[in-house]
């Protein structure tokens, strides 16, 4: 049930830890294109709140470092002010992880304990919690992954810790969209919805497909476009790809999947877009439509520029952002058309 009148600091609460979430997706994309994402070997819930504040703290954590393959196998050799640049973004996005936390719990436990919470609104915080530890136990499992003999985080691991990220980020928009949304009588579910969904999924797909680039190195292989030097798939690896784990574990064929999805996410926006033009839709949505196309455009040329400049770290990052964007604007137009139309 909708609440009457819509509580102003739960719903900036819930929008601030949005864009904190935001934000940390922003900080593990520089983190992962700069290589930092193993420059921390041990998960320190609360003594690794603090950095290193001497000379000597530093070598020890130098020292563990170097116990490790990433060390062993790719920077060897590494000086200690090297190892201090790629701790930073590691370190920044852990601390961004604990205040991320905190923001959620104390105000949580106020509006608790204050009786400000609906039943709903009560279960759906709790959920978004769970997803929020989940999210932190997921983002170590990952960097786990990467401190055995193969010094590269697992990818799909990669990709489960965005999508939680995203999980995170839709729900708290969608709790923010019931919260501000008043449902009007005698509407229905648009017949836009299924189509809708159908567009939102393909985004999710795309998305992850992403995470399997990223993970995978795949985005510095092939940086020509459309062909990939002169292939539209390489010869190379016809006969090669026997199993769909060999597939999801191929660098280069998951960035084909990933160059040719984009372009039927492109196609399947543009197919939502011109049928909303014989659809009756509120304003909101009508907006929100619009804005899905534009960014989706946008995003699609960004990840082919992306591409030919072979990922520099500005517009890989970007490409992340923009991608979140587009998820929560597709998100947000499905909210809008489960009762926007009267036909």
């Amino acid at each position: 049930m909708q609440a009457s009148t819509p509580n102003k600091a739960i719903i900036y609460w819930l929008l601030s830890g949005a864009i904190l979430i935001l934000a940390m997706v922003v900080i593990g994309g520089i983190t992962r294109l700069t290589g930092s994402g193993l420059s921390i070997v041990e998960w320190n819930l609360i003594g690794g709140t603090l950095p290193p504040l001497s000379h000597e703290a530093w070598q020890v954590a130098f020292e563990k470092y170097k116990q490790f393959p990433e060390y062993q196998k790719l920077n060897k050799g590494m000086t200690l002010e090297g190892f201090k640049a790629i701790f930073f973004w590691e370190y920044l996005h852990r601390l961004l992880g604990r205040l991320i936390g905190m923001v959620f719990i104390v105000p949580f436990l106020y509006f608790l304990l204050t009786k400000k919470l609906t039943s709903w609104l009560f279960r759906r915080l709790l959920i978004i919690l769970a997803l929020g530890m989940a999210q932190g136990l997921m983002g170590w499992v990952m960097v786990k992954s990467g401190l055995v003999d193969n010094p590269h985080v697992s990818h799909f691991r990669l990709a489960a810790h965005l999508t939680l990220a995203l999980a995170l980020i839709g729900l708290i928009l969608w709790t923010v969209a019931d919260l501000v949304t008043t449902r009007r009588q005698g509407t229905r579910r648009s017949s836009l919805y299924r189509p809708a969904l159908l567009v939102l999924g393909l985004i999710l797909v795309q998305i992850i497909l992403g995470a399997f680039v990223a993970g995978l190195k795949a985005g510095f292989s092939y940086n020509t476009y459309p062909l990939m030097e002169g292939e539209i798939f390489p010869a190379h690896l016809h006969g090669h790809l026997g199993s769909l784990l060999q597939v999801l574990e191929n660098g280069v064929a998951m960035q084909f999947a990933h160059r040719w999805t984009a372009i039927l996410v492109l196609l399947a926006v543009g197919w939502l877009w011109y049928r909303a033009r014989y659809t009756v839709l509120l304003p909101d949505a009508q907006t929100l439509l619009s804005v899905l196309l534009l960014v989706c455009l946008l995003q699609v040329a960004l990840g082919i520029v992306t591409l030919v400049k072979a990922v520099p770290v500005s517009l890989g990052v970007l490409h992340q952002v923009v991608a979140v964007v587009l998820f929560s604007a597709a998100l947000l137009l499905l909210h809008q058309l489960r009762h926007c139309t009267s036909r």
